[in-house]
């Protein structure tokens, strides 16, 4: 259900681009941003990855100076059956977690040194395999796309305002005008939030199926809001556009769902977890929690438990102490 809600605000977004195309400039701007789109997307397609990593200075870690982190990715993606993603540490305090790539085999991960010192190992896995679930659903394809559409819409709203005037170019005059410069730009960033609150609810279930314990990633979600609320990410603040890729809104963590929030709303994720524990419960031997470094399987996060991955860093070694 929620593959075909997406496919249908992906056809929506598509439509609503080349209808604004023709308000400014009828059938031949309908096609002239047709054209553009199509160019803009490809390039999105080849290039999303490497232009939000460096976004956000993301620097690749390995077995050798990140064995840990780098180690939970590994388990989780072998136990999703998923190409190992390539893991990226980002030096930014707030607790956060993002996926990008085109596809499985091009995929990479990233977390902030914030969330290694905040989370337990069990929460780290859970948000990771949050952002596996993103990498096997093609989330991070899908959101490019349409955020590229989103900010094409916009950017015709915009040429609106100096072509809309001419008859000629505009078969609705002012009206479509009007409609091209202020409806269109607000309905696309409608779909495009509809979407990525879509997409995180499926991520979230997925996420846990694959660590294992729902109730792991609740309590990731918990903390990382909270952080989320108290400390700026500057550079989200500088790419807002950015923010949907993330597991917890980067920029303000709102509290509740509405039309304007990149994310559900915490309190609802975190429900919708705690509702699947008794179906976990009656898993099999084979899906039981992953084991994580310095935490048994089946623990649930404390979370004023003294947090083995060093909350300063000086427990641990790595490009995040």
């Amino acid at each position: 259900m929620n593959v075909m809600r997406t496919g249908m605000l992906l056809a929506f977004m598509t439509a609503l681009f080349m209808g604004v195309g023709f308000l400014i400039g009828g059938t031949g701007g309908m096609m002239i941003a047709l054209v553009v789109a199509t160019g803009m997307n490809l390039f999105s397609y080849w290039n999303s990855d490497k232009m939000v990593l460096r976004m956000y200075n993301a620097v690749e870690v390995d077995q050798n100076n990140a064995p840990e982190y780098y180690g939970i990715v590994r388990d989780l993606a072998a136990r999703a059956g998923l190409p190992m993603p390539r893991v990226y540490l980002i030096e930014n305090d707030q607790p956060n977690a993002f996926a990008t790539g085109r596809n499985p085999q091009n995929a990479a991960v990233a977390a902030s040194t914030g969330l290694l010192h905040r989370l337990s190992p069990n929460e780290v896995a859970a948000v990771m395999a949050h952002e596996l679930a993103h990498v096997e659903h093609r989330d991070t394809l899908t959101m490019t796309v349409t955020a590229t559409l989103a900010g094409a819409i916009s950017m015709l709203g915009n040429f609106a305002m100096f072509f809309g005037g001419n008859r000629n170019n505009n078969p609705l005059g002012m009206i479509g005008t009007l409609v091209a410069m202020i409806v269109a730009p607000f309905a696309a960033m409608i779909v495009q939030m509809a979407i990525s609150r879509t997409r995180e609810y499926s991520a979230d279930r997925r996420g846990a199926e694959i660590c294992g314990n729902p109730l792991w990633l609740a309590s990731a979600l918990n903390k990382i809001a909270r952080g989320a609320k108290q400390i700026v990410n500057e550079e989200a603040e500088r790419n807002p556009a950015s923010a949907s890729l993330f597991i917890i809104n980067p920029l303000s963590g709102q509290g509740a769902d509405n039309l304007f929030s990149t994310h559900p709303s915490t309190e609802n994720r975190i429900a919708a977890l705690e509702a699947m524990v008794d179906e976990f419960r009656q898993r099999p031997a084979d899906k039981q929690p992953m084991a994580t470094p310095a935490a048994p399987a089946n623990e649930e996060p404390d979370d004023d438990a003294p947090n083995p991955w060093g909350r300063d860093g000086s427990s641990r070694k790595g490009p995040w102490a």
